[in-house]
């Protein structure tokens, strides 16, 4: 049997300390208290004709409820489907069609949502009245068992429900206790979204007994204030978030007790990277995976170990435990390319998805039949065996037969010193098939025409932008994962 919850019992029998705190309410539960609400969440849900393996959905805002709902599926063996809660019914209605959910975890907020979509739903309750509860106990589960649909943020097409198993995330919370060297005494400040794979991240810390602070917005002064007054260790961050850590002159006496910080969700440019570990000498765990692979669980990491190495703050590391990489041609992945050749990132390890939820075609296009994963991303391995990830598959531009890639030209542009954020996209060309352009947040004022100057004098002409576009703000997945579809349809109308 391996139902991942049982780490919680075996907490609840040696700890007696907090173990998660959520700032916003001053709400704080040790491993007991968490078993206990757990259960009967769990329990609930069984009253409410949930059986094993049946799939149910959790349509709440960051919050202990939504964590809470996501241990007490696993608890009795169905299956989680964590939903972000800025979707709208529509996009709700697909999941659940697809995955013929049976019921749908909301609070009471959600019910003119929740009235438009064809399903059972439970109305989330104060938790602090479960909290000396009766322990359930955890359904027997085996390694192979789904325990939860990962749906795509559907940047390209219908979002796609990656099949992650009870196994997969023992991997992915060992590897994450691993990577972070994660201790009872250590304080986590955890920032990503509950609905994504990031939250990994944070179930490891409760794993590790470390002290799991929960924030429900990310907000600087408080994060920052957080850190101070919390004597954070392991911190999360993001690119966007590292980015604004570098143009701030006040931060670094609050950050005086992090021993490290995660960034993921998107490439880190070097420049960004560089100036954050000149300014504060924290080592950027640095961590490259997918939804498929849950993050760290099949992936590769920068350590703390590697910064004597790592002077061309590019890299996303080595193989973490269990985990096989190499590089494929594109075309081919039968074909196995040398050491900086780019090709395909490939990934095999126990931590890899199982396919896609209903989707055969699509999961043997690239989950192999060899237990290789193609990730869809571009990159290449140095003689160190260090992952270089260059681009996406999809985000490459192919001009006149020139193949561009906007990582490796948002890399060079990020350097001008007026440019805050930039984004390089393609738009259909009638002459040249595709044309890369840009997407450009200023730090102060416009200046398009310093910037194409600049991509002149420190890029190959057929690189440099035909473009630039002036906006505000770059848009994102959940403030994360950069969306170049979006600017796609956005300035291809203009």
């Amino acid at each position: 049997m391996l139902n991942i919850t049982t780490f919680l019992d075996a907490n609840s029998c040696r700890l007696d300390k907090d173990v998660l705190y959520c700032p916003q309410r001053n709400m704080k539960y040790n491993s007991s208290e968490i078993l206990s609400i757990v259960s009967e969440i769990g329990r609930n849900l069984k009253d409410k004709g949930i059986k094993k393996g049946e799939r149910v959905l959790i349509y709440l805002d960051n919050s202990p409820e939504y964590l809470f709902s996501l241990f007490a599926i696993w608890r009795i063996g169905a299956i989680a489907i964590p939903t972000n809660r800025i979707l709208t019914a529509p996009e709700l209605k697909y999941m659940i069609e697809d995955s013929e959910a049976k019921l749908i975890i909301t609070d009471i907020n959600a019910k003119d949502t929740i009235n438009e979509l064809d399903i059972d739903y439970y109305i989330t309750e104060d938790c602090d009245k479960f909290k000396e509860c009766e322990v359930l106990a955890a359904e027997e589960t085996n390694w192979d068992d789904l325990c939860q649909l990962q749906y795509t943020s559907g940047t390209t097409g219908k979002p796609k429900g990656s099949m992650l198993t009870h196994g997969n995330w023992f991997t992915a919370i060992h590897n994450s206790c691993d990577v972070l060297t994660l201790k009872e005494n250590d304080v986590f400040l955890g920032i990503y979204p509950m609905a994504h794979v990031g939250i990994s991240w944070g179930i490891s810390a409760l794993r590790a007994g470390a002290l799991y602070i929960m924030m429900e917005f990310f907000e600087i002064n408080e994060y920052l204030e957080l850190c101070e007054k919390e004597s954070v260790t392991v911190l999360t961050g993001m690119p966007p978030v590292i980015h604004t850590l570098t143009t701030l002159n006040d931060a670094k006496e609050k950050l005086t007790t992090v021993r490290e910080i995660v960034s993921g969700g998107g490439p880190l440019h070097k420049e960004i990277w560089k100036k954050f570990y000149r300014n504060y000498k924290i080592p950027i765990i640095n961590a490259y995976g997918l939804s498929e692979t849950i993050v760290i669980g099949t992936g590769t990491v920068i350590r703390p170990e590697d910064y004597v190495s790592a002077d061309r703050f590019e890299s996303v590391g080595h193989p973490v435990c269990f985990s096989e990489l190499k590089i494929v041609d594109v075309n081919d992945s039968n074909k196995i390319l040398e050491q900086y050749e780019q090709g395909e990132v490939a990934l095999r390890g126990p931590a890899i998805a199982k396919g896609y939820w209903n989707m055969p075609e699509a999961t043997k296009e690239v989950f192999l039949e060899d237990g290789w994963f193609l990730t869809g991303d571009i990159g290449y391995i140095d003689e160190d065996g260090r992952l270089f990830i260059t681009d996406r598959k999809k985000d490459m531009i192919v001009m006149s037969g020139w193949k561009i890639y906007p990582t490796e030209v948002e890399e060079t542009l990020i350097r001008y010193e007026n440019v805050k954020e930039i984004a390089i996209f393609s738009l259909e060309h009638e002459h040249r098939g595709e044309i890369p352009v840009a997407a450009v947040v200023w730090e102060d004022k416009e200046d398009k025409e310093g910037l194409i100057n600049f991509a002149r004098e420190n890029l190959a002409r057929y690189k440099v932008p035909r473009e630039i576009y002036t906006i505000d703000e770059l848009p994102r997945v959940n403030g994360w994962k950069l969306l170049r579809r979006e600017l796609k349809e956005m300035y291809s109308k203009k």
